[in-house]
């Protein structure tokens, strides 16, 4: 039996690296959207690594930590958007 990378797990990855590029760009609101996507995606690839077919489960639980930091970058973006 072949185990494969789960796409949630995929998923919330590249959505957790693209909140970081999205913030850095300018577009705060949009890098803090694809960051609560990340988690969100994270905690379903995560709870779909517990099938014995489906892999992802440590690339979901870094997606979510990198999902949270995106979160909060985008965050301190928004605010710093907003006084300067």
């Amino acid at each position: 039996m072949e185990q494969r990378t789960g796409i949630a797990a995929i998923l919330s990855i590249i959505a957790a690296i693209a909140s970081f590029f999205l913030t850095f760009s300018g577009h705060s609101v949009f890098g803090f959207l694809i960051a609560i996507a990340s988690v969100v995606l994270g905690f379903i690839g995560f709870l779909m690594a517990a099938s014995p077919r489906v892999s992802g489960g440590i690339i979901s639980i870094v997606a979510i930590i990198i999902g949270a930091l995106g979160f909060v970058v985008a965050i301190l973006g928004m605010v710093g958007a907003i006084l300067f």
